[in-house]
């Protein structure tokens, strides 16, 4: 099996044309207005409920794009705890991996607290695959209904937080279905750190 460093390599990853980056830097956030389950990344994360069930959102794209053994890995795997993470391989996805935060049970909400759990429970499998590179959406803001603005300051908070002290991690995305909410991940960056995000 080829290592995501050598797969990555011989296919040649490309994204789709609509695909609008906003790169920050000295950090190793990227901001990016997309589809997730397009990434080309070490690991996705899927905002997942606590029995793992792959439905609706980012939960159906990843299921009906990744084949059916993601959602047989989830089958086995849960039910999790509210608030933790685990990882499944990709199947037919252009990531390796998808790593499942649990936000909410099912049919339930996402609580702030929940959503700072379910983003560091994602941080720490990436440390311990030693992932190099994650995408997250924007958790909890689908049909949890987390205010979307919340959502934004608490996982760059988190993800901020981390990356403070040694980490595998050299790129971590947030990829956001449309621009309002590509604005409000650059808002809060800005709000979090006093520097604007930079044209990509």
């Amino acid at each position: 099996m080829l290592t995501p460093l050598a797969k990555s390599a011989q296919v040649g990853y490309s994204y789709p044309a609509n695909t609008t980056w906003v790169v920050t830097m000295p950090t190793k956030i990227h901001f990016v207005r997309g589809d997730i389950t397009d990434m080309a990344v070490d690991a996705i994360v899927n905002a997942a409920n606590t029995s793992l069930t792959l439905g609706a959102g980012v939960a159906g794209a990843i299921r009906r794009k990744g084949g059916a053994r993601i959602e047989e890995e989830c089958d086995a795997l849960a039910p999790i705890r509210l608030g933790e993470a685990v990882v499944t391989t990709a199947g037919n996805l252009r990531a390796f991996y998808v790593i499942h935060a649990a936000s909410m049970p099912p049919g339930g909400a996402t609580t702030a607290e929940s959503l700072r759990l379910a983003t560091r429970s994602s941080l720490m499998r990436a440390e311990e695959k030693t992932f190099k590179s994650i995408a997250f959406p924007a958790i909890g803001t689908g049909v949890a209904g987390f205010p979307l603005e919340q959502c934004a300051r608490i996982m760059l908070k988190d993800v901020l937080d981390h990356l403070k002290v040694r980490s595998s991690l050299e790129k971590v995305y947030f990829v956001l279905f449309d621009e309002a909410a590509l604005k409000a991940f650059q808002d809060a960056y800005q709000e979090l750190t006093g520097r604007a995000a930079a044209g990509g």
